[in-house]
């Protein structure tokens, strides 16, 4: 490897891009269009960044399989960047077996940090930390192994962990630190910033508060029966009662837990869990019998009383009752929570992360730019879509992870 081509490297890995590209802008080799596709990533142009990637990778010879896996795993990132989170994951794999197999041990596991990362961003926690069990994170560079405790808090965060995410940012940040790249720190500090934003609403009779992760953490571990609004279940300790699946039941409990020690009316619910506006014989039924299956899956942790004018919750036990909800609610506020990153999300992405289809995806962000909530750019599959940081709302890192039923 040439001269001018190290000292690019060097740049690059150094976080300068504008010396890299001072070094190799006017040569078309493979390597000087590898490196000149990754300078381009670091300034933001990232079509310019994959066009150059992929024109290196074809480039390479075919004694160079560990160059093209190279250009993959930097194109696999770009695309994490862009959230084109809905192309297969085949080539990334292939390059990180490509690169374990040719004994560079670092990216190949930089690959592995990129898996998890998308894993993250798609909500398949379990996966993600299973792929960073794996990762030996001695052979990381400092910048790799600051990506690698990122993921580690973003998964903390999903699962309402708070020490342990704040552990892993503090080793995120002293990872920055020794690389010295300022968009890595800068990085750093915008999830630890997320970290201490508000996280939920705690809706109890004493009133209405904002509520932090730590705040959140200790709710979910006292014996308190918290309504989670989040994810749509009822848990006291570790009785856990999904109630997903089941909206009207949870309409239910929800607006009797809001009242609650108060009772709620007939009317009141019927609107709540039925959108009934004018009540009649069949809604009073329905409601007999929704309140009836709510009784039944309650079980041991609360009851649901009649009243002369309509129901109340009682919990047992003497448990005092919290709603937990989020900051902002509203149509497609999942939507607003994944945009909140900063990043231009395409509807893919969104409908893959969501885990909705495609159709619903542009439903909501169509909805969403007629209130002039987001904006778009670009047109067909290049269309992204982006919000600016909404003060208090939860970013992606902390929306809800599904939660294992003990």
């Amino acid at each position: 490897m040439d001269s001018l081509i190290t000292a690019a490297a060097r740049a690059l890995a150094a976080g300068d891009p504008l010396a890299a590209l001072k070094r190799v802008a006017l040569r078309d080799d493979p390597p000087a269009l590898a490196l000149r596709g990754i300078a381009m990533a670091q300034l933001g142009d990232l079509a310019r960044a994959r066009e150059l990637l992929r024109k290196a990778g074809r480039a390479f010879g075919g004694k160079e399989a560990a160059a093209r896996a190279r250009c993959a795993v930097a194109e696999a990132e770009i695309a994490l960047v862009s959230r084109d989170l809905g192309g297969s994951t085949q080539p990334l794999s292939v390059a990180r077996a490509t690169l374990a197999a040719r004994g560079d041990h670092a990216n190949a596991a930089h690959a592995g940090t990129l898996v998890a990362r998308r894993l993250l961003l798609i909500g398949r926690l379990d996966e993600a930390e299973r792929v960073l069990e794996e990762l030996d994170l001695t052979v990381l560079p400092p910048a790799s192994q600051a990506s690698y405790w990122l993921v580690a808090a973003g998964i903390a965060m999903r699962r309402i962990r708070a020490g342990a995410a704040r552990a892993m940012l503090e080793r995120a940040q002293h990872a920055a630190s020794e690389a010295a790249i300022p968009a890595l720190t800068a990085e750093v500090e915008r999830v630890s910033r997320t970290l201490a934003a508000p996280a939920a609403r705690l809706i109890a009779r004493d009133g209405e508060r904002m509520l932090g992760l730590d705040d959140i953490e200790a709710l979910i571990g006292s014996d308190s029966l918290v309504i989670d609004a989040y994810r749509n279940l009822v848990r006291a300790g570790t009785t856990v009662v999904p109630l997903a699946g089941r909206p009207v039941l949870f309409a239910l409990v929800r607006a009797l837990a809001e009242a609650w020690p108060a009772d709620v009316s007939r009317e009141m619910l019927l609107a709540r869990a039925f959108g009934a506006r004018q009540a009649d014989e069949s809604h009073r039924a329905r409601l007999r019998v929704e309140i009836g299956r709510l009784r039944k899956v309650l079980g041991l942790l609360a009851d649901v009383r009649a009243t002369t004018r309509g129901f109340v919750l009682e919990p047992h036990g003497g448990r005092t009752i919290a709603v937990l909800a989020p900051p902002h609610e509203g149509d497609h506020a999942e939507v607003l929570a994944l945009l909140a990153d900063g990043e231009a999300w395409s509807s893919s992405a969104l409908a893959l992360a969501l885990d909705v289809s495609a159709r619903t995806a542009q439903r909501a962000l169509q909805a969403l730019a007629d209130e002039g909530k987001i904006e778009s750019f670009g047109r067909g599959r290049a269309c992204r879509w982006l919000t600016r940081q909404v003060p208090g709302f939860p970013t992606s890192l902390l929306l809800p992870a599904p939660l294992a039923i003990r």
